[in-house]
């Protein structure tokens, strides 16, 4: 006997009872079969609605960098452990660098690639951003940035935006302008800040950090401002242990090291070291209230991946856009210090001259929000 027959089929005793209580049993039988079609039918709702979650489309701009296959490999895995389960990266738009030879000679390859994957490869952003709910913005050349993004949040999709998020702290802080004018979450972040260590540390680990010495490798691209290109990895690693409120910053530069110093308002210190000879990776030593702790090495790309598909899926932006900003200015007082022989340089100063930069990149270009 079936589930739902249990509740209406008559028993031998239910068959010898006089009319009247037949009548009662039957008018039962009939609320409790239709409570039972209730339930099913929210079930099966809740499953449609899973199935929904589960087929969230995500979109791909710029097919220059290896974070293209890595992140794409991690969110179309099946099967797909649960923090990954409910996105997938369906379309691509391969363009981004037509200049910068290490990014621009990629983009035949790992555009080949992604369609050896079973991504669509479409001609424009706008194709793009009409198939998609979220949006992985990877083009590797932080100066195009702000053009793609403005596309972006114009269509209201939520965004990661890979580093370096600008070439330069007023692209960085004219997209946070513009994300928040179009009311779009965004956020941009490098896969070191997700490392176990950095965020134990975080977490209070080894107490209040009181500084720290973060190091990464620190090639240096020319048309970004120096730290931004690459030594992004290690700035972001400082700023995960340290948080928020450095004050000034002076740096030095050789051929091959990169050195920056940071005071913090409260009167702690962070260091940042960039690495070009020898031998190179990332991590750190953070100094705590508790005890000395190693920042440990690098996790790979899952950790960061996780954090993106739970942004797309709730629309938490995981990291506060005011910490993005400072360490983006650090970076920028760091390039400033240099050219000023490690005289040391404040945040404050950067950022004015940043906020005035933004507002003519933003000139006339941000339309009404829809």
């Amino acid at each position: 006997m079936h589930l739902w027959q249990f509740f209406v089929a008559p028993s031998r005793a239910e068959s010898q009872q006089t009319p009247a209580r037949r009548s009662a049993a039957a008018t039962l039988a009939r609320s409790l079969a239709a409570g039972l079609l209730v339930i099913c039918g929210a079930l099966s709702a809740g499953t449609v609605a899973a199935a929904d979650e589960e087929e969230m489309r995500v979109g791909m701009i710029g097919l220059d960098t290896s974070h293209a296959i890595a992140f794409t490999k991690e969110l179309n895995k099946r099967p797909a452990s649960e923090p990954l389960g409910h996105c997938r990266v369906v379309a691509a738009y391969p363009f981004g660098s037509a200049d910068i030879e290490s990014s621009a000679s990629r983009i035949p390859k790992y555009t080949a690639q992604m369609r050896e994957l079973g991504i669509e490869i479409v001609d424009s952003i706008p194709d793009l951003l009409a198939q998609v709910d979220a949006v992985l913005l990877e083009t590797n050349d932080g100066r195009l940035h702000l053009e793609q993004a403005l596309q972006v949040f114009q269509a209201g999709k939520p965004v990661f935006i890979d580093k370096p998020l600008g070439s330069k702290l007023a692209e960085v802080v004219a997209i946070f302008r513009a994300a928040e004018h179009y009311d779009v979450a965004m956020f941009s972040s490098s896969s070191l800040r997700y490392s176990e260590g950095a965020q134990a540390i975080r977490q209070g680990s080894l107490g209040r950090v009181l500084g720290c010495n973060a190091y990464s490798p620190c090639a240096i691209e020319p048309t970004h401002v120096d730290l931004f290109w690459y030594g992004i990895h290690g700035v972001e690693t400082l700023y995960t242990c340290m948080g928020v409120g450095c004050e000034t910053v002076s740096h030095t530069s050789t051929e091959d090291f990169e050195f920056a110093v940071g005071r913090w308002a409260d009167g702690r210190v962070g260091t940042f070291r960039g690495i070009r000879t020898g031998k190179s990776g990332y991590g750190g030593l953070a100094f705590g209230e508790k005890a000395i702790g190693e920042i440990g090495s690098y996790g790979g790309y899952r950790p960061l991946v996780i954090e993106i598909a739970r942004f797309f899926r709730t629309g938490e932006v995981p990291i506060a856009p005011a910490e993005t900003i400072e360490l983006y200015a650090f970076m920028q007082a760091a390039a400033a210090s240099k050219a000023a022989a490690g005289k040391p340089v404040a945040i404050a100063e950067v950022m004015e001259t940043a906020e005035a930069a933004a507002d003519r990149l933003l000139a006339g270009k941000l339309t009404a929000a829809p």
